[in-house]
């Protein structure tokens, strides 16, 4: 049966065409283009809640989860004139018109065109200079498996609890789990990645069997990795509440500090999550209420800096930062 032409959803006040509706995106169960809008939907105000506001980085696979992929920094030409943007930079200074996640209607125009999730700056586009995510990416490494990351965020969890400062868990919707915390707009992207070394370097000092802030995969060992530059200025992180570019259509499924005890991220599919958000409500939805202050991580930063520690590699894209170590690594800078 030849797929529709088009179908039209209703995003909040705004009438959204569909096209192509029941082109299959993601193979394993045969959900459609339809069936993701149909979930953003379902899930709406608790994605708005975590992306309003915010810029996002398109990554479009048109022929669904299994085809190939590309990002697309800027608003194609013939979008409609109600779709917000802003001018975001690259790590290189390169600017480009960004689509803004202004409201539902915005992501849904974005999945028509085959966005399956979305990859958000850490700042808000009517306020650039002030990032108000610290976002923890923790990094399965060969030898290691999904309850050791488990068993990492915890390890995190009773840091930044330490320090007083409340945090939210959410899996990646692949291997990994991702921490947010929401800060008061007080840091830009660079004081926010310096707290994010700190915060990794401690965590390797105190579980370093466990745990690893190291930059070059070669000094990692089977260790969970604690990626601080996705912290980065300018750095997109793939989003809560987005669906992964997987036959099975994981989501990056907000959790609270109980639920991540009970979960794999395998299992954590669209009707799964549109089940346990109608039965318990969205796990990050006081995230927003109360700020954080990135003081305590940025006093470890300081007294990193005066026990001698250099800055953290930066990744490659990036211009070279002061007090950066050699971008080499160690096994290619050793002589001979």
């Amino acid at each position: 049966m030849a797929a529709s032409p088009f179908t039209m959803v209703q995003a909040g006040d705004r009438e959204v065409k569909i096209t192509n509706p029941d082109k299959v995106f993601f193979t394993k169960r045969g959900e459609t283009k339809l069936d993701l809008v149909n979930y953003y939907l379902a899930v709406g105000d608790h994605i708005m809640a975590a992306t309003q506001g915010r810029p996002q980085l398109m990554q479009r696979f048109p022929d669904g989860a299994s085809g190939k992929s590309f990002f697309q920094k800027r608003v194609p030409k013939g979008a409609p004139e109600w779709l917000e943007t802003t001018v975001v930079s690259t790590p290189n200074g390169t600017t480009s018109n960004a689509l803004v996640a202004s409201d539902l209607a915005h992501l849904i125009w974005a999945v028509n065109l085959g966005c399956l999730g979305f990859h958000g700056w850490p700042f808000v586009a009517a306020d650039p200079a002030y990032t108000d995510e610290l976002r923890i990416d923790l990094d399965p490494t060969p030898g290691t498996t999904f309850d050791d990351v488990r068993a990492a965020a915890f390890d995190v969890h009773s840091l930044l609890d330490e320090l007083d400062i409340v945090s939210y868990p959410k899996t990646t919707g692949s291997k990994g789990i991702h921490i947010y915390v929401r800060l008061e707009k007080r840091w830009d992207g660079y004081d926010v990645r310096r707290a994010a070394v700190a915060l990794a370097r401690e965590l390797e000092r105190r579980h370093t069997n466990r745990l690893t802030a190291a930059w070059w995969k070669e000094e990692r060992g089977s260790r969970v990795f604690i990626d601080f530059n996705q912290n980065a200025p300018h750095k997109t992180v793939f989003g809560a509440w987005s669906v992964r570019s997987r036959v099975g259509a994981q989501v990056s499924t907000p959790l609270t500090w109980r639920d991540l005890s009970d979960v794999h991220p395998d299992d954590m599919i669209m009707p799964v999550v549109v089940d346990r958000v109608a039965a318990s409500g969205n796990p990050w939805a006081s995230m927003n209420n109360s700020p954080q202050s990135l003081g305590p991580l940025l006093a470890m930063a300081d007294a990193d800096a005066d026990a001698g520690l250099a800055d953290a590699p930066w990744p490659p894209v990036y211009p070279k930062m002061p007090n950066e170590p050699p971008r080499v690594s160690p096994s290619r800078s050793k002589p001979g």
